[in-house]
């Protein structure tokens, strides 16, 4: 929550700078309201400790009683928080509130989705890096909110060899040898493999996890096969609703999927005011 709350004033910084000058020309300080954050559609909610945590930071008295929980499937016309305080405070948070709770709610939704349709398999449903910048710890954090896992965070944390490093290093083999030398003993390496004949490399490489780039799923099972256990494996790429289910039933561990944060399409969720008092 430190983090956030960090991300948060920031966020905040960028869009108020030196003052909402629309709400505070209209709204008087002492002006209260009342109101209600309500699902305009159906979907897995999100984020809803960041909500709080933006009114908070604006204005410590406001108070979000929150109706329903981050994982929860949610309807159309469904309340998720109440809302009461300045009204200044409210209107100025509104905006950002409701941009982050629509975004992870989204991503939670697309990955309970998914996850759903996985079937058939002992696959989990794994984000990327494929990460809006700035916002890589609450996106991945809804993945995990819609059911989903987290690949490796960031750069620092676990070796993926590319087909790119492969081209550089000069092969597979030299690749993993060079990652060993270099890499942490804790770090696990991940190599990226188009072909059966890459399979083969990085399992004589002995590589940790071996990833399917663009294969079909029926190559993937015949992949799975190869491997026997001697890696974990991991699907990507051109992974769509209409394929994952033959994705996961072809044995693999592990499905990753870059659209579940970087093309998701926000859930629609928005903010009523009902009551407004004078102090």
């Amino acid at each position: 929550m430190f983090v956030a709350r960090r991300l948060i004033e920031n966020f905040l910084l960028e869009d108020i700078s030196f003052g909402d000058i629309t709400t505070n020309s209209i709204v008087r300080e002492d002006v209260d309201s009342e109101g209600y954050i309500i699902s305009r559609e159906k979907g897995v909610v999100a984020g809803l400790p960041l909500v709080e945590t933006v009114f908070q930071i604006l204005d410590p008295k406001i108070s979000c009683r929150m109706l329903v929980q981050d994982g929860q499937v949610i309807e159309p016309g469904m309340v998720l928080v109440e809302i009461a305080g300045q009204a200044r405070a409210i209107l100025t948070g509104e905006r950002l509130a409701l941009n982050l709770l629509q975004h992870l709610s989204g991503i939670a939704t697309r990955t309970a989705r998914l996850v759903e349709l996985a079937t058939g398999g002992k696959a989990h449903i794994v984000d990327t890096r494929k990460t809006t910048p700035g916002l890589r710890i609450i996106e991945k954090y809804a993945v995990r909110v819609g059911g989903g896992y987290s690949h490796r965070f960031g750069l620092f944390d676990a070796v993926l060899i590319k087909d790119n490093h492969i081209k550089i290093a000069g092969g597979i083999k030299p690749a993993v040898e060079a990652a060993r030398r270099g890499a942490p003993h804790t770090a696990r390496i991940e190599v990226e493999v188009e072909d059966f004949a890459g399979v083969r490399e990085a399992l004589a490489a002995r590589a940790d996890i071996i990833m399917l780039d663009n294969m079909a799923p029926l190559e993937m099972a015949q992949a799975v096969d190869m491997i026997d256990g001697r890696a974990l494996v991991e699907a990507s790429g051109g992974i769509t609703e209409e394929n994952i289910g033959a994705v996961a039933r072809s044995g693999v561990d592990l499905i990753s999927v870059g659209a579940l944060t970087h093309s998701v399409r926000s859930l629609d969720i928005g903010l009523d005011l009902k009551e407004i008092k004078r102090r």
